[in-house]
């Protein structure tokens, strides 16, 4: 029997696989160490693969098309379903082969090497950032200890922590102010690996014809851009705008049943660092409007909403708007129209 369907279930040094027939019967069972993988795909013909979206999926995804497969990755949470029993390799990849063959099943698109660039980009500024903060509060916790407490905000932070290091009038012992010395220099270079992460990240932008369209969205910087584009990649994976709104997370949660719809908090699906970046640059055109009312009447809808639900609200509900926007852009592959709606509405009046 050929074999027309494979689930691969990864892993550092053991892979298995469960392939089946086009009838859905167990015709393969075997173990991989990692060096036998590509070799042994090389001799298959081409079929359906099937793997969890998980470390390294995208990269087995890249040479498996390679060779001529079809090769789909689903999220982790749509496979657990699939799986029966005991959780072992076997039984994994047996489930993952299920799943793959589901009609209705949703799967996560393959990055390039490209998008996986700038997402390591993104992670590293994102890893220094978690460890600038960290440490900017250990500071802060260590001269409360002595009486010292520091306004909030980062910036001021760093202008006056060498002025308190100095100030012999604070009591702090000589060998606390040399540690605090080292920290503030330890603070200081994760601060400037932020930076240094953020141009290079600025210029990714430039460099992308892609995110310099998205960056005419108000709301939407070099960082929320090349973020949604190494994300997103390719916009034919979603129908339409709203399922990209739906998989950032920026939708009300439903609790619905007997015909009465209930809606919630937003749902939070999908990743949490796109969202969180969307969602800080929608809340920045937020204040912006609050400070000074623009008096362009397309930001009517958005002054409205701040007045009657809050600016936490209007903000989702502003990165909901400029995902859609984003996206179609990606699909239609044009620059950012500020006007477009009233130019529709103007020759539809006409």
């Amino acid at each position: 029997m050929e074999i027309t369907r494979v689930g691969l279930d990864l892993a550092k040094s053991v892979f298995q696989v469960h392939g089946v027939d086009e009838t859905g019967r167990k015709v393969l069972g075997k173990k991989l160490k990692r060096n036998q993988v590509l070799a042994f795909f090389a001799t298959l013909p081409a079929c359906l693969v099937g793997m969890e979206a998980c470390g390294g999926a995208h990269y087995w995804a890249r040479k498996l098309q390679e060779l001529g497969h079809t090769v789909k990755l689903i999220p982790p949470q749509y496979v657990k379903p699939y799986v029966k029993t005991h959780k072992n390799d076997a039984v994994d990849a047996e489930g993952i082969c299920e799943a793959v063959g589901r009609p209705n099943m949703r799967f996560v698109a393959i990055k390039t090497v490209e998008q996986q660039t700038i997402l390591m980009l993104h992670n590293a500024r994102r890893g220094c950032l978690k460890a600038r903060n960290a440490k900017s509060n250990e500071i802060r916790g260590e001269l409360a200890e002595f009486g010292v407490v520091l306004p909030p905000g980062f910036k001021s932070f760093m202008q006056q922590l060498p002025d308190v290091i100095e100030d012999a009038g604070n009591e702090l012992p000589a060998q606390a102010r040399q540690l605090l010395q080292r920290l503030h220099e330890q603070l200081r270079q994760l601060d400037a690996q932020v930076s240094e992460f953020e141009a290079q990240i600025r210029q990714a932008s430039r460099n992308t014809p892609t995110c310099r369209r998205l960056e005419g969205i108000p709301g939407i910087g070099p960082l929320s851009a090349t973020a949604f584009v190494a994300k997103v990649g390719d916009a034919r994976n979603f129908a339409n705008g709203r399922q990209v709104s739906s998989w950032m997370g920026v939708v009300p949660r439903q609790h619905s049943s007997g015909g009465k719809q209930v809606l919630l908090g937003i749902s939070k699906h999908g990743d949490v660092y796109l969202r969180t970046l969307m969602i800080h640059g929608a809340r920045s055109v937020v204040k912006a409007v609050l400070r000074q009312p623009l008096p362009d009447a397309r930001w009517s809808w958005l002054t409205e909403l701040v007045k009657r639900r809050g600016p936490n609200v209007a903000a989702v509900a502003l990165a909901n708007k400029n995902a859609r926007t984003a996206w179609a852009l990606l699909q239609r592959e044009c620059d950012f129209d500020p006007h477009h709606h009233a130019n529709a509405h103007r020759e539809l009046v006409a």
